[in-house]
Protein backbone atom coordinates (compact mmCIF):
# COMPACT_ATOMS: atom_id res chain seq x y z
CA UNK A 1 0.00 0.00 0.00
CA UNK A 2 2.86 2.34 0.77
CA UNK A 3 4.82 1.88 -2.54
CA UNK A 4 1.16 2.35 -4.32
CA UNK A 5 0.40 5.33 -2.87
CA UNK A 6 4.16 6.63 -3.37
CA UNK A 7 3.77 5.91 -7.18
CA UNK A 8 0.71 7.57 -7.33
CA UNK A 9 1.24 10.50 -5.65
CA UNK A 10 4.74 11.12 -6.77
CA UNK A 11 3.47 10.50 -10.23
CA UNK A 12 0.76 13.04 -10.26
CA UNK A 13 3.18 15.71 -8.48
CA UNK A 14 5.61 14.82 -11.58
CA UNK A 15 3.11 15.11 -14.02
CA UNK A 16 1.60 18.82 -13.02
CA UNK A 17 5.44 19.93 -12.13
CA UNK A 18 6.91 18.67 -15.59
CA UNK A 19 3.55 19.50 -17.98
CA UNK A 20 5.73 22.61 -19.55
CA UNK A 21 8.49 20.49 -20.24
CA UNK A 22 6.34 17.82 -21.68
CA UNK A 23 4.42 20.29 -23.95
CA UNK A 24 7.77 21.54 -25.29
CA UNK A 25 9.00 18.26 -26.12
CA UNK A 26 5.70 17.67 -27.66
CA UNK A 27 6.16 20.58 -29.90
CA UNK A 28 9.27 20.33 -30.58
CA UNK A 29 8.71 16.57 -31.71
CA UNK A 30 5.70 18.06 -33.53
CA UNK A 31 7.58 20.66 -35.56
CA UNK A 32 11.44 18.65 -36.36
CA UNK A 33 9.18 14.89 -37.27
CA UNK A 34 5.57 15.57 -37.46
CA UNK A 35 2.89 13.55 -36.04
CA UNK A 36 2.65 11.37 -33.94
CA UNK A 37 4.21 12.62 -31.02
CA UNK A 38 3.87 9.94 -28.89
CA UNK A 39 5.02 6.19 -29.22
CA UNK A 40 2.38 4.06 -28.09
CA UNK A 41 3.96 -0.13 -27.72
CA UNK A 42 2.27 -3.05 -26.26
CA UNK A 43 4.33 -4.28 -23.34
CA UNK A 44 3.83 -7.43 -20.36
CA UNK A 45 2.95 -5.88 -17.77
CA UNK A 46 2.34 -7.65 -13.86
CA UNK A 47 1.12 -10.86 -13.98
CA UNK A 48 1.91 -11.32 -17.48
CA UNK A 49 -0.93 -8.66 -18.63
CA UNK A 50 -0.53 -6.77 -21.37
CA UNK A 51 -0.42 -2.56 -21.02
CA UNK A 52 0.08 0.46 -23.76
CA UNK A 53 3.77 2.13 -22.72
CA UNK A 54 3.95 5.36 -23.86
CA UNK A 55 7.48 7.00 -24.48
CA UNK A 56 8.10 9.85 -27.14
CA UNK A 57 8.51 9.43 -30.46
CA UNK A 58 12.41 9.15 -31.28
CA UNK A 59 12.37 7.59 -34.31
CA UNK A 60 11.14 7.98 -37.75
CA UNK A 61 7.87 6.60 -38.34
CA UNK A 62 5.68 5.00 -36.00
CA UNK A 63 7.20 1.39 -35.27
CA UNK A 64 10.22 1.20 -32.91
CA UNK A 65 12.62 -1.00 -32.03
CA UNK A 66 13.13 -2.62 -28.71
CA UNK A 67 16.69 -2.79 -29.85
CA UNK A 68 17.36 0.72 -31.18
CA UNK A 69 21.32 -0.01 -31.96
CA UNK A 70 19.75 -2.32 -34.79
CA UNK A 71 18.05 1.08 -36.49
CA UNK A 72 20.72 3.79 -35.41
CA UNK A 73 19.86 5.41 -38.97
CA UNK A 74 16.33 5.62 -38.17
CA UNK A 75 16.44 7.77 -34.40
CA UNK A 76 15.89 11.17 -35.18
CA UNK A 77 18.41 14.23 -34.07
CA UNK A 78 15.71 15.23 -31.11
CA UNK A 79 15.18 11.29 -30.70
CA UNK A 80 19.01 10.83 -29.89
CA UNK A 81 19.16 13.48 -27.16
CA UNK A 82 15.39 12.29 -25.80
CA UNK A 83 16.80 9.09 -25.33
CA UNK A 84 20.27 9.80 -24.13
CA UNK A 85 18.79 12.37 -21.42
CA UNK A 86 16.28 9.73 -20.95
CA UNK A 87 13.08 12.62 -21.65
CA UNK A 88 11.77 10.15 -23.94
CA UNK A 89 10.41 8.14 -21.01
CA UNK A 90 8.51 11.03 -19.19
CA UNK A 91 5.17 10.11 -20.71
CA UNK A 92 5.07 6.99 -18.45
CA UNK A 93 4.29 8.93 -15.66
CA UNK A 94 1.21 8.60 -16.93
CA UNK A 95 1.10 4.53 -16.85
CA UNK A 96 2.39 5.13 -13.04
CA UNK A 97 -0.09 7.25 -12.08
CA UNK A 98 -2.97 4.53 -14.23
CA UNK A 99 -1.58 1.66 -12.18
CA UNK A 100 0.46 -0.43 -14.81
CA UNK A 101 4.00 0.43 -13.93
CA UNK A 102 5.84 1.64 -10.62
CA UNK A 103 8.66 4.03 -10.10
CA UNK A 104 11.23 1.31 -9.36
CA UNK A 105 10.77 -2.51 -10.76
CA UNK A 106 11.89 -4.54 -14.18
CA UNK A 107 11.87 -2.99 -17.34
CA UNK A 108 8.84 -4.34 -19.43
CA UNK A 109 9.53 -6.43 -22.27
CA UNK A 110 7.59 -6.96 -25.22
CA UNK A 111 5.99 -10.04 -25.59
CA UNK A 112 8.93 -12.07 -27.60
CA UNK A 113 11.04 -11.71 -24.67
CA UNK A 114 8.90 -11.99 -21.13
CA UNK A 115 7.89 -14.99 -23.29
CA UNK A 116 11.11 -16.35 -23.20
CA UNK A 117 10.95 -16.35 -19.25
CA UNK A 118 11.29 -19.62 -17.53
CA UNK A 119 10.79 -21.75 -14.36
CA UNK A 120 12.09 -19.46 -11.46
CA UNK A 121 12.60 -16.88 -13.51
CA UNK A 122 8.71 -16.45 -14.30
CA UNK A 123 8.65 -14.92 -10.61
CA UNK A 124 9.33 -11.48 -12.68
CA UNK A 125 6.02 -11.24 -13.89
CA UNK A 126 4.45 -11.12 -10.81
CA UNK A 127 6.50 -7.54 -10.42
CA UNK A 128 5.02 -4.57 -11.79
CA UNK A 129 7.20 -3.28 -14.21
CA UNK A 130 9.07 0.45 -13.11
CA UNK A 131 10.09 3.18 -14.70
CA UNK A 132 14.03 2.68 -13.31
CA UNK A 133 15.62 0.00 -11.70
CA UNK A 134 18.95 -2.16 -10.99
CA UNK A 135 19.41 -3.28 -14.33
CA UNK A 136 17.96 -0.03 -16.05
CA UNK A 137 21.00 1.37 -14.33
CA UNK A 138 23.88 -1.33 -14.95
CA UNK A 139 23.22 -0.71 -19.04
CA UNK A 140 22.38 2.90 -18.69
CA UNK A 141 24.15 3.60 -21.68
CA UNK A 142 23.15 0.28 -23.34
CA UNK A 143 22.25 2.11 -26.56
CA UNK A 144 25.90 2.89 -27.18
CA UNK A 145 26.99 -0.41 -25.91
CA UNK A 146 24.56 -2.36 -28.84
CA UNK A 147 26.00 0.14 -31.01
CA UNK A 148 29.70 -1.22 -30.58
CA UNK A 149 28.49 -4.80 -31.37
CA UNK A 150 29.23 -6.56 -34.96
CA UNK A 151 25.41 -7.91 -33.72
CA UNK A 152 23.29 -5.88 -31.68
CA UNK A 153 20.14 -8.76 -31.60
CA UNK A 154 22.59 -11.17 -30.80
CA UNK A 155 24.28 -8.89 -28.36
CA UNK A 156 20.87 -8.46 -26.07
CA UNK A 157 19.72 -11.56 -26.25
CA UNK A 158 22.73 -13.58 -25.38
CA UNK A 159 24.51 -11.13 -22.73
CA UNK A 160 22.49 -8.19 -21.68
CA UNK A 161 18.83 -9.67 -21.05
CA UNK A 162 19.97 -12.41 -19.44
CA UNK A 163 21.79 -10.46 -17.24
CA UNK A 164 19.23 -7.91 -16.86
CA UNK A 165 16.65 -10.91 -15.35
CA UNK A 166 19.45 -12.30 -13.06
CA UNK A 167 19.56 -8.60 -11.22
CA UNK A 168 16.21 -8.01 -11.75
CA UNK A 169 15.54 -11.39 -9.76
CA UNK A 170 18.02 -10.36 -7.05
CA UNK A 171 16.05 -6.72 -6.80
CA UNK A 172 12.97 -8.89 -6.43
CA UNK A 173 14.62 -10.93 -3.18
CA UNK A 174 16.26 -7.79 -1.49
CA UNK A 175 12.92 -5.62 -2.64
CA UNK A 176 12.13 -2.55 0.10
CA UNK A 177 11.47 1.27 0.18
CA UNK A 178 14.57 2.15 1.39
CA UNK A 179 16.26 -0.04 -1.69
CA UNK A 180 13.34 1.86 -4.02
CA UNK A 181 14.53 5.47 -2.51
CA UNK A 182 18.19 3.86 -3.08
CA UNK A 183 17.41 3.08 -6.45
CA UNK A 184 15.52 6.49 -7.28
CA UNK A 185 18.59 8.51 -6.07
CA UNK A 186 21.20 6.49 -8.15
CA UNK A 187 18.82 7.14 -11.23
CA UNK A 188 19.06 11.15 -10.40
CA UNK A 189 23.02 10.73 -10.33
CA UNK A 190 23.40 8.50 -13.13
CA UNK A 191 25.34 5.92 -11.18
CA UNK A 192 24.76 1.96 -10.35
CA UNK A 193 23.19 0.74 -7.08
CA UNK A 194 25.79 -0.93 -4.98
CA UNK A 195 25.48 -4.87 -5.11
CA UNK A 196 23.79 -4.78 -8.21
CA UNK A 197 26.87 -4.29 -10.68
Amino acid sequence: MVKWFFDRTLSLVLLMALMPVLLLVAIVILLTSGAPVFYIQERIGQNAKPFKLIKFRTMKGEEESPVAAAELNRITRVGRWLRRTKIDELPELLNIFVGDMSFVGPRPDVAGYADKLEGDDRRLLTMKPGLTGVASLKYRNEEDLLAAQPNPQEYNDKVIWPDKVRLNLLYMERQSLWLDVKVLICTALGKTVKGFE
